[in-house]
Formats: C-alpha cells, sequence, structure tokens
C-alpha cells in the first residue's frame, strides 16, 4: 500500500495483495483473528495491521504450505506468545486512540 490510511476496502486489499475478495471474506470465517470493522452500510474497513495479518496467512498457506488448521494453530501459538511479551498497555491505548479519533473525525463531517 502506497497511501497510509486508517483504513483500506477490501477492494484496495484485494488488489494489494493479489488476492480474491472472496478468499479474504472466507478467511474472515476461518481465521478469528482477521475481523475488520464495517461500516454502518457493511463494507469492511481493513486496518494495516489486518493487512499484515493477511499477508501472514497467505505466506502460510501459500508459500509455507500449511494447511487452515495448521496456520490456525501457528497464528493461535503467535498471538499467545506476543500478547505476553510484545503487547504493551500503550499499543492497546494507541489503537483505542485512533479509533476515537477517527469517531471525532466523522463527528466532525457531520456538523
Amino acid at each position: 500500500m502506497n497511501v497510509k490510511k486508517l483504513y483500506y476496502s477490501i477492494s484496495e486489499v484485494s488488489k494489494a495483495t493479489n488476492l480474491k475478495q472472496y478468499v479474504l471474506r472466507y478467511w474472515e470465517t476461518e481465521f478469528s483473528q482477521l475481523s475488520p470493522k464495517k461500516n454502518q452500510a457493511g463494507n469492511r474497513k481493513y486496518r494495516e495491521t489486518d493487512i499484515k495479518l493477511i499477508y501472514l496467512i497467505k505466506e502460510l498457506l501459500y508459500d509455507k504450505k500449511y494447511t487452515i488448521n495448521g496456520a490456525k494453530q501457528y497464528l493461535n501459538n503467535k498471538k499467545t506468545s506476543s500478547i505476553s511479551s510484545n503487547t504493551t498497555l500503550s499499543d492497546i491505548l494507541l489503537e483505542y486512540k485512533s479509533d476515537i479519533d477517527e469517531i471525532l473525525n466523522l463527528i466532525q463531517k457531520l456538523k
């Protein structure tokens, strides 16, 4: 992705990752970690973290030849270890701050 944005549409993510949109939607049903937010119209809004996860899943399935279950297990193990060692309160607060900033921007646009 060349342009830094807070959210990306499924078509933008599909083009950037070279994956079909139906594959991205299917992966949402298989990988609980992949759950992009949806706007009021129900359109998916992918964040940078979602896109990084998509690239990781793609690598696991296509390059490293993991099965869906194997990739799920890998991600679950990775999540457990990263939460305990890498996730800090400031990381969590930054995530909340970006959500709040987006809400404030939407409110400003409505005024």
